[in-house]
Parts: C-alpha cells; structure tokens; sequence
C-alpha cells in the first residue's frame, strides 16, 4: 500500500543560544528518534545499500584493521589529526557564528549555529548508540570488535559530529568548493580514526551517516530560506513523481538469460546509444528493457541518410517491448502472455564431458541441463501473468537424456582426492534421463522499483559472454527469495558521485550436496544426499561511476546444512564470520566476494569494451594495507580473474563483432602464497564445492584452470545471425594426475522470421584427460533447435484499452 507523506514539521527560525537552543535541542531529538515511522518505500534505494555496505563492513572489519599500520608514530598521528580535525571543523562553526554576530550577518549567524547544534544532536544520538551496542575497540581482544562487552567503539562519535557540522556548512553555502573543504576534512576525520585504530571501518560509516543525517534534520526544520543557502530535499521529495509512477508501479516478468535481446542491448549499450544498463546483473525485467529503449531512442540518429546499425537493433527490440513501452498506467493493468514455445535436439557422436567441477565440459551455461554420448533433446514453454504490482512466470522444460558408462575408477578416486572425500563413488552407470523439469519459474510483488520474489530463478553476475566467476547459469536455476532493485537510482547530495546504482539480495536452498565435514567427521553418501542441504544467500551492488565505467561488489554466503543447524543465528553468523568455527577448525560456513567492472574506452567508444570479472574466498579482495599498497588496489592478486574484450562492430564491417575473453583459476602464487591448485570453488565444510546438482555456480573453468574463449558474429540482422567460436582450456598437472585439456571449435546460425526462429550449430571438440581415458578423445556435438513466439498478449489495462479504440477510430 502507497503510504501518504507525512506532514512537515514546523519550521522554527528562532535559532539563538538560552532557552530556544534547547528547545530546539528537544524537539530535534523527538524528530530524530521518531523518524524511522516516516520512512517510505522509496528510501529502501539508500536503506538496503547502507545496511548492506554495513554488513559487509562487520565481515571484513577485523581483517582490515589487523592489516592497518602499528606503528606507534602512525597511531598517535592519526589519533592527533582526528582531534585537531574535528576542532577545526567545531571551530568553524563556532567563529561563523561570532562572526556574523559581529557584523549582523544573519546568514553566518545561523550556520555556525546550526552547525553547533547539529553537532550536539549527533553526539547526542551516537552516544545512546554506543552504550546501548557496548562494541570492544579495535585494539582490545586481538580487533574481534565484539559486541554488547561495555565498550564504546560503534559508532564513531568524531566521524558523527564532523559530517554533522560538514552537511549544515555544505548546505548554508553550496558551491563546489564549500562541499569539497567541509566532506573532504570531514572524510579525513573519519578516515584518521581508522589509522588511529579507535574505530572499525563500519564504525566510521554508521557514524558519519549519523552525521549527516542529524545535518539535514536540522537544517530543514531550523535554516531560514531568505538567508540564502540551498534546498535540502529527502530523498523520496527528490525523486521524479511521474518517472516513479510509469516505471516503478507495476509488476513484470524478468527476460530470460538465454534470451536474444541481452546480446542485442549489448551491442547498443557498447555503441554507446545507452548508458544506464547495467552488464554486470541480470537478468533484467521487461519494464526495465522498455526504459532503457526510452534511453537509446533520444540518441539514435541518422547517419549519411543510411539507417545504422543501431537503429536496426533498436526497431527490433522497440517491436519486442511495445506493450511495456505503451503502457500508460502499469499499475492498474492485468497481462497475461504465453512467451515462447520451443523444441531443442542435440546430437553427440563421440564421449563428451560433463564434469566441469574436477574436470571440464562439453556444453557449458546451459542451466545445468542433462546431456550425454547419443540423442538429448529438450521440449519447453514459458509463459507470464501480471496484474498491477504482482507478477507470475514459469518455464518448464521436458528434459531427456540417453544412460551413459560410470566413471572409471581412476577418475572417481581422482574425483575423491580432490575434494577430500573419504569414499570413492559407486561403478553405477548414469541412468538416462526423462524428467519435466522448472528452469525459472516464481511469482513476485514489485513496490516502488524494488521487486520481490519467490521461486526458482536465474542470476547472472558479471559481465561478458563466457560465464560470470560469481554466479551464472551453468547449473541449475536455484528456489530463493530475491529483492532486486529492477531500474537504477542515485543517492542524494554529494553521494550522486556514485552514479546510478542497482543492487539486490537473494537466498537460496541448494541441492545435491553430498558429503559435510562435520565436528564429529566426514559425514554423508555418494548413493544419497543427506538432509538438510546448505543454503546459500547472495549480495550485490553495481554503480555506473561514468557513463562508460560499470563496478560491481558482490558477496556470497553458503551456510546450514548437516552438522549445522539452519537457523536465523546461523544466518547472521554466516554473514559476519561470526559465531566461531567447528572443534577441526572448520568455518561452519563459507564465503566468497567478488569485484567486476566494465569500461569503454572514451576515444574508442564505438569500437571497444574492456571488462573483467574476480572472485576470492574470504573478501580478500577487498582487504586494504597503507603500507604497502595505497587505496584503492587492495590485493587483488589473491583473487582469480576473467577478463575480456568486445568491438561491437568494424569500421569497414559494421555488421561484424568480436569478443575474446581469458580466465584462470590456477592462482600464479601458487602452493606458496597459499593457493594450491583447486583452491577456489573448493569449500572445507562442504566437500562437493561451489556447487548446485553438482554443476558450478561459477565459470566453466573449474578448479585449477585456464582458459581462452572467442567469438565473431556476423549480424543478418538484429536477431539473426552467423558465428564463429572457439575455446580452450588446461586443467593443472599439480591438481589431477596428468591435468588435462579441451578444445572446442563450433559455428552456429541463427535466423529469425517474423515469430519463428531457427538455430543451429555444430561444434568439434577435442580433449585429454589421462585419468579419465589414456589416449585422445574427440567428439562432435550437433544441435537444432525451433522456436515460436506467440505475439497475442491478452488483457490490457482500462487506459490502454481507450487509447487502442482513438487510435483505431482514427484508421
């Protein structure tokens, strides 16, 4: 339900010291503390992503510290500029404010006022804080920063009061150079507590978003507009009425990942006719395609009088979406539309892989569908409903796949080692397979741009063609409860440097885990997966820093299961590596975090995108030491990393594009660094790794990998198309008896008519796995597949329905 804005409180000009500044000082803390019942659903775009730049803060907090200077000169100067820092800022204020008495200047009268009250309402809130959390400071109990033990570390009250006296000044006189004096040295302030080891990193956050919110109470209730100085809206006041209403209202499906238009809008957004998609997090929903075609067409042009290959992409896609792009009140309407029917058959002459985890495969992201040697095929629908905020989908898929010989024996004890696994697996054949099977499929409730939903679902994580290092569609879609914020919004004030951002949060049930290194040992069976199966919950937020450089953080969490019990505790745990490990010392969890980014090169904006992908157990990433490195590098060394390329099109050849993209998981620093070869997707607690039905969640590369991927496509037209592709990979010798290569070589054609499209492809492959099979194995993979899509969409909404007849009565 859309909640009404409150009324204003009123304004009070009587800013003058005695009896109005505590009358003030009792009526700004009455609005402060109550002021949480006025939050709207809007102010989920800066509540989630602070609460989640928090959460990760209290993940890493320890090691960040640890890894700071403890050098006694560093400290003391740190803890020196903090307290001359803040002084200065206090001082400040408090000379405006003589100042202007001085020489009745009302207007620096009231700032160093308001800047001084500021300051005491925020201390006045950080301290109840602090006493009420008791948080240990970082140089008590080796930086645990445990909470409710009597200390007083969160939140930082000089990071609260210099944002507090730094927004009122910033907002009394805006102007560049105002705003970069006061959030610059309130940002040393609050950075030099940090060095000075007094706070932790999530101390420091909380505490100038205290800071700074505290500011803007207090200048929107007590500053006098006719004095001059700037408009400080909230953040819902700031946001487009009409912009929320058309794109934020209404419920809609999300596209599929295997879908064409996500190749099509990458070519758009690469040519540079759109610069608000985000690469790096789909799937994308259908109102939020609408609203990026709304974006290409105010820039598409005509170029020589010749139709460019822009606009061809963007009729395409424009035909796609009409319905959303024609919507005039999505909120009200009711939608119902059967989306594609579609019928898949895969050929295999010749032993193909299909074990990426320890060794490597034949198919790759293809939603952990079965294949084996001799004739798969796949039969499938998808269809969706909405009505107004609420939205159904469903793709089901009948999947059937021939029986195929086990594993020999040195390959299933290879298997064993590898993961530390006490039992080798069974001789048992695959059984063939014939199954209906749910990809995608959920319902799900869209409030204010923020959709919510329940179901199996897909998640693709970074950016490029050849699978995220994070979270892609390799394995089988996951059921999980998933808020995603579906377009993009901006921070207020001086956090708009961040750009449009989006983020969301899922957490999932996984399945086909079937051995847990428990406190009493090795517990479970090759034959059957215990219950009850870990979960896995995820986190990530993306910021469009320039129109042409994309950055995303994301984190996950997989948590529970046998020998730990699921429970809100264990979540929480799981999240802030908290809550100690098992009696083996195992982490009764594990964690990964991740970094991508994507940037087109501003001289070469038509003709090159440059993009990559880490992942790294623990958030070593992100861990930070001044001393040996300055900020913002961290070590991303420790991670492993998929980078690549992308010309959207040639001078000469405009209709022919090129990706090429490399990835690795055999870490260079190897054994010694503390990397051994299977260390990432590895997980201690759960021995069948970072896995869903034993397929991974992350790329194609495996364990202790390289590998090199590229594709050429040339464009019939914005859906048809011919490609060329090739990929190799190497498996390490140190991780398997003998390692391991595959090489593939493949073509495919795609053409589309009207409704109709047909696609095939063919692909050579050649590999060598010694523990599997001595010598050269070679396969060849042909696959055809038919699809139709319905365009009949049934139900319209009441205002779509008039326009339709005017329109109509016009022909």
């Amino acid at each position: 339900m859309q909640q009404t804005d409150p009324q204003p409180a009123p304004k009070d000009y009587e800013n003058s010291l005695g009896i109005s500044l505590l009358r003030n000082l009792v009526a700004d803390q009455k609005a402060i503390w109550t002021s949480p019942e006025h939050l709207r659903a809007a102010d989920a775009d800066w509540l989630l992503p602070l609460g989640g730049a928090t959460a990760a803060l209290f993940v890493t907090d320890t090691e960040t510290e640890k890894h700071l200077s403890n050098s006694p000169g560093r400290l003391k100067y740190s803890k020196d500029f903090s307290n001359y820092g803040l002084a200065s800022l206090v001082a400040a204020g408090g000379g405006m404010y003589l100042w202007g008495h001085m020489t009745h200047d009302e207007h620096k009268r009231e700032t160093g006022f308001l800047a001084g009250e500021a300051a005491l309402d925020s201390l006045a809130v950080t301290y109840a804080t602090k006493y009420s959390f008791g948080r240990e400071r970082p140089l008590q109990d080796n930086y645990r920063g445990s909470f409710w033990q009597g200390g007083d570390s969160f939140p930082s009250e000089h990071s609260s009061a210099a944002w507090a006296v730094a927004s009122v000044v910033a907002h009394e006189y805006p102007g560049p150079l105002t705003n970069i004096l006061a959030y610059g040295l309130a940002t040393a302030v609050s950075g030099s507590r940090l060095s000075a080891k007094q706070h932790f990193p999530s101390d420091v956050l909380i505490g100038s978003a205290i800071g700074w919110f505290v500011g803007q109470e207090v200048y929107r209730h007590h500053h006098d507009p006719e004095l001059g100085g700037g408009d400080w809206e909230t953040y819902t006041e700031s946001r487009d009425d009409e912009a929320r209403r058309l794109w934020g209202s209404g419920g809609s499906p999300y596209v599929e990942l295997d879908s064409w238009i996500y190749p099509a809008f990458d070519r758009l957004i690469a040519l540079g006719v759109i610069d608000s998609g985000f690469s790096g997090m789909r799937p994308w929903t259908r109102r939020e395609c609408a609203r990026l075609l709304g974006e290409a067409e105010e820039k598409i042009d005509e170029e020589s009088g010749n139709r460019s290959e822009a606009e061809e992409i963007y009729d395409a896609l424009a035909a796609e979406f009409h319905d959303e792009t024609e919507q005039t009140d999505p909120g009200s309407s009711t939608r119902a539309k059967v989306e594609s029917l579609y019928s898949r058959v895969t050929g295999i002459s010749g032993k193909p892989l299909t074990d990426g985890y320890d060794f490597g495969q034949t198919m790759v992201n293809d939603f952990g569908r079965p294949y084996q040697e001799g004739l798969n095929s796949v039969d499938g629908v998808s269809g969706w409903a909405s009505s107004g905020r609420w939205i159904a989908y469903a793709r089901a898929e009948y999947e059937r796949a021939p029986s195929a010989p086990a594993l020999p024996e040195t390959a299933r004890q290879t298997i064993a080692s590898v993961g530390g696994i006490p039992a080798v697996a069974p001789a048992t054949p695959f059984s063939s397979v014939n199954r209906v099977e749910l990809l995608d499929a959920y319902v799900g409730l869209n409030v204010e741009n923020w959709q919510i939903t329940f179901g199996r679902q897909s998640l693709w994580w970074g950016p490029g063609d050849g699978g995220p290092m994070m979270f892609g569609d390799d394995a089988e879609p996951i059921d999980m409860f998933r808020i995603n914020r579906v377009s993009p919004f901006q921070l207020p004030s001086f956090l708009k440097l961040l750009g449009p951002i989006r983020t969301e949060f899922f957490i999932g049930q996984l399945e086909g885990q079937h051995f847990f290194d428990t406190s009493s040992g090795v517990v479970g069976s090759w034959t059957r997966a215990p219950s009850p199966q870990p979960l896995i919950d995820g986190w990530k937020v993306s910021f469009k820093l320039t129109t042409n450089l994309e950055v995303g953080v994301s984190y996950t969490t997989m948590f529970g299961g046998v020998g730990v019990p699921t429970t809100p505790g264990t979540f929480v745990q799981a999240i802030l590596d908290s809550g100690g490990d098992l009696p083996d010392g195992d982490s009764k969890s594990s964690r990964e975090d991740g970094l991508d980014f994507s940037y087109r090169i501003p001289k070469l904006r038509k003709w090159l995108t440059f993009y990559g992908d880490g992942f790294a157990h623990d958030q070593i990433i992100f861990f930070l030491d001044p001393k040996e490195r300055p900020l913002p590098f961290g070590y991303p060394e420790r991670a492993a990393w998929h980078a690549g390329i992308y010309v959207p099109m040639f001078p000469k050849l405009r209709r022919l594009d090129f990706r090429a993209e490399g990835v690795y998981t055999n870490n260079p620093l190897g054994p010694r660094g503390g990397y051994d070869n299977g260390f990432y997707y590895d997980e201690n607690r759960y021995l069948n790794g970072y896995t869903n039905n034993g397929n991974l969640l992350g790329s194609w590369v495996g364990r202790a990998g390289q590998g090199i991927q590229a594709w050429t496509n040339y464009w019939l037209g914005a859906r048809s198309r011919l490609q060329v592709n090739f990929r190799h990979q190497n498996v390490g010798h140190d991780y398997i008896p003998g390692g391991g290569s595959l090489t593939d070589v493949g073509g495919r054609v795609d053409y589309w008519w009207r409704s109709l499209g047909l696609s095939t492809s063919v692909q050579h492959e050649r590999w060598l796995f010694p523990v599997i099979q001595p010598n050269v194995s070679r396969n060849v993979t042909v696959a055809a597949e038919v699809s139709f899509e319905p365009k009949k969409l049934f139900g319209r909404s009441p205002a779509n329905s008039a326009e339709s007849a005017l329109r109509d009565g016009k022909k």
